[in-house]
């Protein structure tokens, strides 16, 4: 911790920085790897208001990341993905999308440990790539978790309604929005601490379903004693829009997307890197913890759902957004448990609040990674006396007020087509971090820094990079191909709009400012790299 200091230096010290090793004369402060360092006194060296504080560790980061990427997703629509591909295919399509996280994290902690920056791949890709790429991804990626902090407050207001049909949603939508904007003012300390407690319940609960669900598949549910009975009846995998093989294969493709929204978060490490004490130990740390945590969490949750709620209940099929509608609740009322569903509600409630405030901190923390890189206004790099980029922070939260169109006639439609593109941004930046990991470690190669030398190295390199990057190219490009069987002109611009959107940001970009791709020789290695 003591060659790490708490805050970032401002833009406008951008000027200077120099190399990591390049000696400052006593009494001067150095600005080693963009971050301010302490002077001879211990004095900082940025003022209140011009810095992020490096106050999470390597527990908040795994705790952002698991709050990001476990919520209705996996709760919810694992119900649907069951009743779509059936428990095999379900359960291979969270394993293999879980593969292709892997190649992403592994990726992103050896950039994000040798250069900790906030909303780290946002500044790698225009560092090391093409500003534009940084400009485009950067920007998707902001407004899908500020759409996505919208969802969470209309699916906050959708699950207390289980208890009471007669309350507005939008009360609920108003006091959380307050709740976590006040909360994102506060220290990132304390941030890191909140979602610590949000998300202990979140595991908790998980691990209690597991052992649930064994001991109503070993026989203590008033069916009796499940085995695998739910893979031979109805069977293992389920036919999709078209019969035989082809439709089994079709369902299982088409649930990779509804994988890959759940897992998307779990990149949410890097983002907070910037703001973490000690990041060469921090973050290797939270890579691995998160991952494996999350990864064990997802799989064994769909195998214990899969053999406990037959693929062909109705139940699974819902438009529901309450405890109805999870497939643990299913489960639960087929063992014959009619307390349970109250509890899942009350979990579901946390999940999704949970995910609500790390949507607004990673949201808030990409805005400050585009104002630093020029691609946004620099007045939201700016901080309050908490460390806190009070800027981002609000004008994110406003995003957040959309969740009241839910509540129009109307609206709906308006809201989903939002929500569209949060589905595919995660898609989107997963292929940006793996473009920017094959460019640094050519980069790296080019300056003779052998990879052996850094302190988190990425594993069966570059072949697992080029594996994620191909399925994640692969699954973008293939995520509305369900429009093309039976075709509709709306749901064609509904699964393609965030990708569409992207290209237009990218080609915008490089037209308005004429960008190139970033020359090997010319990539900064420097900036921002940590001692």
């Amino acid at each position: 911790m003591d060659s790490y200091p708490d805050t970032l230096a401002s833009a406008n010290d951008k000027d200077s920085y120099h190399t990591t090793g390049t000696p400052a004369g006593k009494g001067e402060k150095t600005q080693d790897a963009g971050l301010a360092v302490s002077s001879v006194d211990g004095a900082r060296d940025l003022s209140v208001g011009e810095g992020l504080q490096r106050g999470l560790n390597s527990w908040h980061l795994q705790f952002i990341a698991v709050g990001g990427a476990i919520g209705t997703g996996l709760f919810l629509g694992s119900g649907k993905a069951l009743a779509t591909t059936g428990p095999v295919g379900c359960l291979i399509a969270f394993v293999f999308v879980g593969t292709i996280v892997y190649s992403i994290m592994v990726s992103l902690g050896e950039m994000a440990t040798f250069m900790p920056v906030t909303g780290s791949f946002t500044a790698y890709a225009s560092r090391f790539v093409d500003p534009s790429l940084g400009f485009s991804m950067g920007w998707i990626y902001w407004f899908s978790w500020a759409s996505t902090f919208a969802l969470e407050l209309v699916s906050s207001g959708l699950i207390i309604q289980y208890w009471n049909k007669s309350l507005s949603v939008g009360i609920f939508i108003a006091i959380f929005w307050v709740a976590f904007t006040a909360c994102n003012f506060l220290p990132v300390r304390w941030f890191g601490e909140f979602e610590s407690y949000f998300v202990s319940i979140k595991v908790v609960t998980i691990i209690g379903f597991i052992i649930f669900a064994i001991c109503i598949n070993a026989g203590a549910g008033q069916q009796g004693y499940l085995g695998f009975d739910a893979w031979v009846h109805p069977g293992p995998f389920n036919e999709y829009m078209v019969s035989g093989n082809t439709g089994k294969f079709v369902g299982f493709w088409a649930v990779l997307v509804t994988a890959g929204f759940s897992y998307q978060g779990t990149e949410l490490v890097g983002v907070g890197a910037g703001e973490t004490a000690n990041p060469t130990k921090s973050v290797p740390s939270a890579i691995r913890w998160s991952f494996w945590g999350i990864f064990s969490l997802f799989v064994a949750t769909i195998f214990f759902i899969g053999i406990t709620v037959p693929s062909n209940d109705p139940n699974l099929l819902t438009d529901a957004s309450d405890a109805s509608a999870s497939p643990l609740v299913i489960a639960a009322k087929l063992a014959g448990v009619p307390v349970l569903p109250h509890i899942i509600n009350a979990v579901l409630l946390t999940a999704v609040l949970s995910a609500a405030n790390s949507n607004l901190y990673s949201a808030s923390r990409i805005l400050v990674a585009l104002a630093r890189e020029g691609h946004a206004p620099t007045f939201f790099e700016r901080t309050n006396r908490f460390g806190t980029p009070h800027y981002a922070v609000g004008f994110t939260s406003v995003i957040g007020l959309l969740a009241f169109l839910n509540l129009s006639s109307g609206g709906g439609e308006v809201f989903n087509w939002l929500l569209n593109i949060a589905g595919i941004a995660g898609f989107i930046s997963w292929c940006c971090i793996s473009i920017c990991h094959l460019t640094f470690m050519r980069a790296l190669r080019l300056r003779g820094i052998s990879r052996d030398s850094l302190v988190f190295r990425a594993p069966f390199q570059p072949y697992l990079t080029i594996y994620g990057l191909f399925f994640c190219i692969l699954i973008l490009i293939t995520s509305g191909f369900t429009v093309f069987i039976s075709w509709s002109t709306s749901q064609f611009f509904a699964a393609y709009i965030s990708l569409i959107l992207f290209v237009v940001l990218f080609v915008g970009h490089k037209i308005c400012f004429r960008t190139k791709v970033v020359p090997l020789a010319e990539v900064d290695l420097e900036r921002y790299r940590a001692s």
